[in-house]
């Protein structure tokens, strides 16, 4: 049966319009940028079948374009499209914190870092300058390091934040192994970073830790 033949409450397309995206599965979604499906397989159970193979959502959208032409059901014009698409979302979010607004919603932070650093194959540190009205002033990838663990240098943070003006910085880094727990030592570096940022009068708001599923706040949890 073909998706049109569906009732229409269940077509990913009348569903999006009638409930929103976030009321589509990982598959419906996917299925909508592949437009159609392959011999005896509708879009969706095309999506279904590419997310069992090449998945999960992250692996899949992880691969770089050409990767994902290599993919059966996927082709030039489905991954020039899907790599569009993400291009686009970063590019929104990115927006969000470059128009010149105060940051009024932390976990827009959060999401910034999680485009910027979830995909990284090694461990990167970065941060987020803002000025006195939680304006976003530049964002840097400062420390590279292994797949389980960066060096990072409050002497160094501290030179970067004073260069750009800042008032007040949130930081983040990835966990490639894609557990984003804090760790003992992101809790030591949180600590030593926000010493060193308040001998020169800077504030510390957030360190975000990113792995898969939602960025973890070390503020929320108080470890801030």
């Amino acid at each position: 049966m073909h998706i049109r033949d569906w009732p229409a409450h269940e077509r990913p397309r009348e569903k999006l319009l009638a409930r929103g995206a976030s009321a589509l599965s990982d598959a419906e979604l996917l299925a909508i940028f592949l437009g159609s499906g392959t011999a005896g397989r509708d879009a969706v159970a095309n999506a279904r079948a590419l997310l069992a193979e090449h998945g999960p959502l992250r692996a899949l959208l992880d691969r770089t374009p050409k990767d994902m032409t290599k993919l059966k059901g996927i082709g030039n014009a489905r991954a020039c499209a899907l790599a569009a698409a993400l291009e686009l979302g970063h590019r929104h979010l990115a927006s969000q914190l470059e128009r010149g607004d105060a940051l009024t919603d932390p976990a827009a932070a959060g999401r910034y870092f999680a485009q910027r650093l979830r995909a990284l194959p090694r461990e990167v540190f970065a941060a987020l300058y803002l000025d006195a009205r939680h304006r976003s002033l530049g964002f840097e990838e400062l420390f590279q390091g292994s797949i389980d663990g960066a060096e990072v240098h409050p002497r160094v943070l501290v030179e970067r934040v004073l260069a750009h003006g800042a008032s007040a910085v949130i930081i983040g880094h990835n966990h490639p192994s894609g557990n984003p727990e804090p760790s003992a030592a992101d809790r030591a570096v949180t600590a030593r970073l926000k010493q060193a940022l308040a001998l020169v009068d800077v504030r510390l708001l957030d360190h975000f830790v990113i792995g898969d599923g939602a960025p973890v706040s070390m503020a929320a949890r108080g470890l801030v």
